[in-house]
């Protein structure tokens, strides 16, 4: 069963005189519970597709459903309560709030959602456990090493338990161990919570954890194929 289906969907803006097409005519499925690399050179659309899978961005034209939800048709603000419950993202550079604690910084998009008190704690407690960081809960992003940051992120990400999980070159300032303990967790949290996740990456040796690598090229896909298991 599809959870993301795309059809036709194309993303175009102007550059001064110039028109830019990053994405262009596009039909895509992606099944729930798949781990999907998306591979590419710059400017071939990846970053887009994950904007427009994330509400960030809009559709010029084509359709975006996900998990049901014509995302393609709601307005600005349905599309951030929509954003808020249903999209976890994952950034290269974490994205953390300097001034909050590892703790804080997990519960921020619980703030957005009628939850008490006891549920945020529960919901931040379980998901910081969840990737094992939970020593670590009053330490702030200056006192973590960067695969600490990467795993607060991802517990931020998980933490509103959301429909599809994106992740845009999640290990791309990491060393190679830090890298490979996120990809570890990213599997994990697919295989043992059944959680959707888009990744965008460079990197070839990511997509060993991936079951299905897109190609795309000028806004196309170009190839398609199974991944490996790490």
């Amino acid at each position: 069963m599809a959870i993301i289906e795309c059809r036709q969907l194309t993303r175009t803006y102007r550059r001064g005189t110039e028109e830019i097409t990053p994405l262009r005519d596009l039909d895509l499925d992606i099944e729930k519970g798949g781990f999907v690399a998306l591979m590419g050179p710059s400017g071939s659309g990846k970053t887009t597709l994950l904007n427009l899978l994330a509400g960030i961005d809009r559709p010029t034209s084509g359709t975006l459903s996900v998990a049901g939800d014509p995302v393609h048709t709601l307005s600005r603000s349905a599309l951030a309560r929509w954003r808020s419950t249903h999209v976890g993202y994952i950034f290269q550079l974490y994205n953390l709030i300097p001034v909050l604690t590892a703790y804080e910084n997990v519960e921020l998009p619980l703030l957005l959602q009628p939850l008490s008190r006891r549920q945020r704690h529960d919901r931040v407690s379980e998901a910081l456990e969840s990737v094992g960081i939970a020593d670590r809960h009053a330490h702030y992003p200056r006192q973590l090493s960067g695969g600490q940051e990467q795993r607060v992120a991802i517990a931020r990400a998980i933490v509103t338990q959301p429909t599809i999980l994106l992740a845009d070159e999640p290990t791309g300032d990491l060393d190679r161990d830090s890298a490979t303990a996120v990809m570890d967790l990213l599997s994990r949290l697919n295989n043992e919570q059944d959680r959707t996740i888009v990744m965008v990456t460079h990197d070839p040796r990511t997509t060993e954890w991936a079951d299905t690598v897109l190609h795309l090229e000028k806004g196309q896909l170009i190839e398609q194929e199974t991944g490996g298991v790490a």
